[in-house]
């Protein structure tokens, strides 16, 4: 197809070495730190709240870079790269971490129908938005059936006595990105408690955690982003305190072929794109990394059914719904303690 019939936009982050900004600002008489760097192909911000800066930017980026080598497709050896090229049936043997990280996401596939699946990287590679970009054209349906009726979180099994993965189809490829970020964000601030560090916030890319006070026992204000593709402003302020956020939305990563936009959001019960209204989902929860499967989970589900089980399980969800030029809110119960400052 035409690249005149093409246009892209989409994020990309390139990877051109860890900056650390340490940033000394003062409330009162309390000290916050800022630490920024990159890891996972995107970055992190953490803030930490009358705390000795000393080691710890560096083993905070060693703990993330951790996660990174065993859970990256984009590393060779890690543990996912590893199950990646293994052989049908062939088993693999992986980290404590990691077997923690793909019984959450196997776990997370049962409860939402499947909603939520880690296995169908090569559908997501397939429309253009794996390691390499294509969009050169759309796939033909007959591909897309193929490929997602050899796909699915059914076709990966995990032994939990010798923490040994396997699949029994050679087209399962398992893509953690939707959950792996907030695993990370889970294991920063089990660090950072550790070393005796009761207040703080760790974001990376864009999944967040929160302990304790900003300062003058405040909690921490986190903005969530309007979903408008030409500006970046703030739709909402949250107040959180001891609590994770993830958001997904379909808004920054997308292209566009003869007018038709498709999502970087792959529903793994179509093989297709999502096509619903549903612009963003922010899921508030004890754990990132479940805050994040869930987003995800709910972003395919769509406005309805994505409700409908927020509402029947009691999660803290935010919806922006599109509605003409503008969005629409729609929220559970369990999510309006976080509108206010208690």
């Amino acid at each position: 197809m035409k690249n005149n019939f093409v246009r892209i936009i989409i994020v990309l982050i390139f990877l051109v070495g860890v900056v650390i900004f340490l940033n000394h600002s003062r409330h009162g008489n309390r000290s916050t730190v800022t630490i920024a760097g990159e890891v996972m192909g995107t970055t992190y911000h953490i803030k930490v709240v009358d705390a000795v800066a000393g080691d710890l930017s560096k083993v905070l980026k060693e703990r993330l870079d951790e996660v990174d080598a065993l859970m990256s497709t984009y590393k060779k050896n890690s543990d996912v790269s590893r199950i990646n090229r293994s052989a049908v049936n062939s088993s693999v043997k992986v980290a404590n971490e990691t077997f923690y990280v793909l019984t959450a996401a196997q776990q997370i596939s049962v409860a939402t129908d499947g909603a939520f699946d880690v296995t169908i990287g090569k559908l997501v590679n397939l429309w253009g938005f794996g390691p390499t970009i294509n969009i050169k054209q759309v796939p033909d349906d007959a591909t897309v059936q193929a490929l997602r009726g050899s796909t699915g979180y059914r076709h990966l099994h995990l032994d939990n006595v010798h923490n040994e993965v396997t699949k029994d189809s050679d087209d399962v490829y398992v893509d953690l990105s939707a959950i792996a970020k907030g695993y990370a964000v889970d294991a920063a601030a089990q660090l950072l408690l550790q070393r005796g560090i009761d207040n703080f916030m760790v974001e990376i890319g864009g999944e967040i955690i929160t302990h304790g006070h900003k300062y003058r026992n405040l909690p921490w204000v986190i903005g969530i982003e309007s979903p408008q593709v030409d500006k970046r402003i703030v739709q909402k302020k949250l107040y959180l305190h001891n609590v994770a956020m993830a958001t997904s939305g379909d808004y920054r990563n997308y292209f566009e072929v003869n007018g038709q936009r498709y999502s970087h959001t792959i529903n793994p019960a179509t093989g297709y794109p999502i096509r619903h209204r549903l612009a963003s989902v922010t899921v508030i929860s004890d754990s990132c990394m479940h805050a994040d499967a869930l987003a995800t989970a709910l972003m395919v589900m769509g406005p309805q059914k994505g409700m409908r089980y927020a509402r029947e399980h009691n999660l803290a969800v935010l919806m922006l719904i599109k509605q003409g030029n503008h969005f629409i809110e729609r929220r559970s119960s369990g999510f309006e303690r976080y509108l206010r400052q208690l």
